[in-house]
This record gives structure tokens, C-alpha cells and sequence, in this order.
């Protein structure tokens, strides 16, 4: 996650509470909300793609999907 990416959201997020936004404002905002939660789900999909759960026997099988 770019930490640049973080600051930007950070900042228009104290503006908003602040002064208010322009609409140009908020639709950056909301664009960078977008990539931010795209981000964090991708991450979070790969940490589970790789995480596995060990038996009472030792033996250690890949996390299903529902």
C-alpha cells in the first residue's frame, strides 16, 4: 500500500470535517477509498490463499472457501 496513497485519503478525510469538499474533492476521495479497499481485500484474499489449519493427526490442509 503506498503510504502516499494513505496521506492523500487522510487528508481530504480532516479537509471534509474541516472546510467541506468541492465535488472534484469528493470524487478523488471516493476514487481513492475504491483503491484503498481494493487493495486492502487483495491482501487480505492472499494472506488466506496461503494459510493452512493443522489436524489433531499433524497434518496440515489448505483453508476452503464457504
Amino acid at each position: 500500500m503506498d503510504p502516499k496513497l494513505i496521506e492523500r485519503i487522510n487528508e481530504l478525510a480532516r479537509k471534509a470535517k474541516a472546510e467541506g469538499l468541492t465535488e472534484e474533492e469528493k470524487a478523488e476521495q471516493k476514487k481513492l477509498r475504491d483503491e484503498y479497499r481494493f487493495a486492502f481485500r487483495q491482501n487480505l484474499q492472499d494472506q488466506l490463499d496461503h494459510t493452512y489449519i493443522m489436524d489433531e493427526k499433524g497434518e496440515k490442509h489448505k483453508l476452503g472457501g464457504k
